[in-house]
């Protein structure tokens, strides 16, 4: 690109759970030529329509949305190969005239996106059957535990049961010597992110009581609109478990377990709530200090509740 000429945009809009991302990008869209690429680790399967809050049929042809509906939730989907398909959208939707607006409470994907991603270790068998004997024994919080005495940034980023980004982080301190964050920081970002001018928002609460209320209704409001009968029907397909990436997904755990036997329905949902406002502090971790970002308030200072109208104006004058 030649010297003084302009770099294309691209915006990041980002935020806890329920926070109303997705409203304020459609919004977005209807004043500014953008086009929406999803950054959610959940809404990349299909079938994972009600528990993880995807927009409707309706939504989603008026407001299309990239990297959603992508994959069977047999598969997994990486970080990785997030990168890989949101640089491809971004390149696409730049080619067109467009600007990529990235909508999503995903972190670990914005920091991919903007970052790279750090060479690690091929797996270690022994060692990984090692760390599993140990969580049948102890727990997987016992070993969270663990990982927050060798690498307590990325362990707050994580829930006590994710199992499977747990052992890999405690695989590779094992075989490099390095933490996860130590690596991360030592990965030269090759990203073509250096060709954008990207613009960063994120709604944040004021006051978490209000984002814990308002968590707790849209889960009672999964749950009126068929969210057991959605897992129901993941789980008749007969190849799914749930220690699989799309069945870890918050709110898809607990429904399982409840139709398992091993929770009753009060027991499961507040498990699921409890378990999307952990879900929101560790987004809100993320956001802690993240750099170059513009807050959107979902409240005044004095508490009171901003109307939808402000912050979108707000959102449209930083972009500008």
């Amino acid at each position: 690109m030649s010297l003084g000429e302009v770099l294309p945009r691209a915006i990041f809009l980002m935020g806890p759970t329920a926070s109303g991302k997705t409203d304020l990008a459609m919004a977005i869209s209807e004043r500014l030529p953008v086009e929406l690429i999803s950054v959610d680790s959940a809404l990349v399967y299909r079938g994972l329509d009600i528990g993880s809050a995807k927009p409707s049929p309706e939504e989603l042809a008026r407001y299309p949305h990239r990297l959603i509906d992508i994959c069977d939730p047999a598969e997994s989907y990486s970080a990785g190969r997030f990168r890989e398909d949101a640089l491809a959208a971004m390149e696409e939707i730049t080619a067109a005239g467009n600007i990529p607006l990235l909508v999503g409470g995903t972190m670990l994907y914005f920091k991919a996106l903007l970052q790279g991603m750090a060479e690690l270790p091929q797996a270690d068998p022994a060692f990984r059957a090692l760390i599993e004997a140990r969580a049948e024994k102890e727990g997987w919080p016992a070993l969270h535990r663990e990982l927050e005495k060798i690498d307590p940034e990325l362990a707050a980023e994580l829930h006590p049961n994710h199992s499977v980004r747990i052992e890999r982080a405690l695989e590779v301190y094992h075989l490099t010597g390095k933490t996860m964050t130590q690596l991360r920081a030592e990965q030269e970002c090759t990203s073509p992110l250096a060709h954008y001018r990207v613009q960063q928002l994120a709604i944040l609460p004021r006051d978490r009581a209000l984002l814990h209320q308002r968590i707790a209704l849209r889960f009672e409001r999964m749950l009126e609109s068929g969210f057991i009968d959605e897992v129901k029907a993941l789980r008749a397909r007969g190849d799914l478990h749930k220690d699989l990436p799309a069945i870890r997904a918050v709110g898809y755990r607990q429904v399982w377990e409840y139709l398992d036997g091993e929770t009753d329905f009060a027991q499961m949902r507040e498990a699921g709530i409890a378990a999307t406002r952990q879900l929101a502090k560790r987004q809100l971790t993320w956001l802690r200090g993240w750099p170059e970002l513009h807050p959107i308030f979902a409240q005044d200072p004095d508490g009171k509740i901003r109307k939808f109208d402000e912050m979108l104006t707000e959102a449209l004058k930083f972009l500008g």
